[in-house]
């Protein structure tokens, strides 16, 4: 189930061009999300279509003019991450080439964000080489939601947009989560200004750190937990969670330490492997997530909700589109 959170009323004014000077595209990663994105500007998706050659080469054309149009194209590079990636690309090069005005990728998820810098000799660093291949595509501005690392940003040479997905996601906790013993939790060192920023917007709670060494890809060892946890309600909080390894041990070690209840919140449900298990069999009773990475409501774990972001990247594309401020969507 998507729980659709309540973001400030949009005043539907174009103060930069009227709204039949703008057009949204969806690639076929997460339809749902961007039909929710059109329905919220009352306005519909362009006409494109995409389908499959017989050995897997994908075709796209799109099927009305967009010659001068302000284009959006919402596509997330989720899993099938190359097959969606490569989709992106023809996307924005059909609509290069077909004389558009202005290209923006919106993208609630950026696969291969995590692999944004050498941490061993002779490794890739293909969070720069997708950057590259959005703005040689065509991309003139890129949308993102929760960027592994906020330096994937210095990795573009066009304008980026680094949208995050806290007020969704707070607003779920305060109307259903809120407790008065409440401390947030950083799932590692390096999530601790994630967790901070949590923390102030819930009327200043504690933090506690999980000090956690990753052994190999995919695969954590937790140690310890640095702060009070004891009698108190735990809201763990990450950017994302793949093979859930990691919120798990830490959910276990909460318990461990004295935490009454323990909750999880995450902005991408990659939820790979065997995710979903762990999950179900972990102390979490609750894992809160957006729609940024869409699931199978039948195949998703009961203890997941799905809050939408659609209202967030709807704002943030009328604000593009006006020339108006994105970052007062977070003040």
């Amino acid at each position: 189930m998507v729980a659709q959170a309540q973001m400030p009323a949009k005043q539907r004014q174009y103060a930069g061009g009227s709204r039949s000077s703008l057009k949204i595209f969806s690639g076929t990663a997460n339809p749902e999300l961007s039909r929710e994105v059109t329905d919220y500007l009352e306005t519909n998706l362009g006409q494109v279509r995409i389908s499959p050659f017989s050995d897997g080469e994908i075709y796209v054309q799109i099927q009305e003019s967009v010659r001068g149009i302000d284009c959006f194209v919402i596509q997330p590079t989720c899993t099938p991450v190359n097959e969606n990636l490569m989709e992106l690309l023809i996307l924005i090069d059909a609509l290069k080439r077909a004389s558009a005005g202005r290209i923006t990728v919106v993208m609630p998820y950026f696969g291969y964000g995590r692999q944004d810098r050498k941490a061993a000799g002779r490794e890739a660093i293909t969070a720069k080489l997708v950057a590259d291949l959005l703005t040689t595509s065509g991309a003139q501005r890129v949308v993102g939601l929760d960027l592994h690392a906020p330096q994937i940003m210095g990795f573009f040479n066009i304008l980026v947009d680094h949208l995050y997905a806290s007020p969704v996601l707070l607003e779920y906790i305060r109307a259903n989560l809120m407790h008065n013993d409440v401390v947030v939790v950083s799932p590692d060192v390096g999530g601790v200004a994630r967790a901070r920023a949590f923390a102030k917007k819930l009327n200043d709670a504690p933090i506690a750190i999980i000090d956690k060494r990753r052994t190999k890809h995919n695969e954590a060892e937790v140690l310890n937990i640095v702060g009070e946890v004891k009698g108190k309600t735990a809201i763990m909080v990450d950017d994302m969670i793949d093979t859930a390894g990691t919120i798990v041990k830490g959910a276990e070690l909460l318990q461990k330490e004295g935490a009454k209840a323990i909750y999880a919140c995450a902005t991408h449900p990659v939820l790979s492997g065997p995710a979903m298990d762990r999950i179900n069999n972990s102390p979490i009773e609750k894992l809160v997530v957006t729609n940024s990475i869409p699931h199978d409501p039948k195949r998703i774990s009961k203890k997941i909700v799905q809050v939408s972001v659609a209202k967030l990247l709807g704002e943030a594309i009328t604000r593009i589109h006006d020339d108006s401020s994105v970052s007062e969507l977070f003040e």
